[in-house]
């Protein structure tokens, strides 16, 4: 590859991760549940992207690229960890004057599912907003499909609850 080559290659990647960051970072959130987790995602994410962006043909499946690069390293980083984290029927209390509860629905949903424990975020978010299935989630997570079905109904169970406390407290 000669230097004006690999120099377009590097600027084209340059403006990709400028214009998409924002969006890619806040699917690595949603992914992760914490802000630090997230960033250091995304970069493993885009990492493996750069070494493969010659190959990406078609710049529509670029976001896809990174989302499943995302998916595949986060889900390789549950693995290695296999730590069951179990909820807790109690819920932290939460001010409701705290400006972080005065946005849209958007943001507290992703802050609803950012509460879940990691393995039932991860299973929400490929079914919900990656819109994979029941059987490619079992496939991707190596686990049954009836645990991914077990694994989705507690995650919408628990964010049902969640929802119903909020909305207790507000009315109170």
């Amino acid at each position: 590859m000669d230097g004006a080559t690999r120099q377009s290659r590097y600027e084209e990647f340059s403006d990709y991760v400028a214009s998409r960051g924002p969006a890619l970072l806040r699917m690595a959130q949603s992914l992760t549940g914490n802000h630090a987790d997230a960033e250091d995602l995304l970069q493993a994410a885009l990492v493996k992207t750069f070494f493969s962006w010659d190959r990406i043909a078609n710049p529509r499946a670029r976001d896809g690229y990174v989302r499943r690069a995302m998916v595949n390293t986060q889900i390789s980083e549950w693995r290695r960890r296999r730590v069951d984290v179990y909820p807790t029927d109690e819920i932290p209390e939460q001010r409701m004057d705290d400006p972080t509860w005065q946005t849209d629905l958007a943001d507290a949903v992703a802050r609803a599912v950012n509460r879940l424990p990691q393995r039932q975020r991860v299973t929400v978010v490929l079914r919900y907003y990656e819109d994979m299935s029941e059987a490619e989630i079992a496939s991707r997570l190596g686990v049954s499909v009836g645990t991914v079905k077990s694994t989705v109904s507690r995650a919408v169970a628990k964010l049902r609850r969640d929802a119903d406390l909020a909305i207790e407290r507000a009315t109170s």
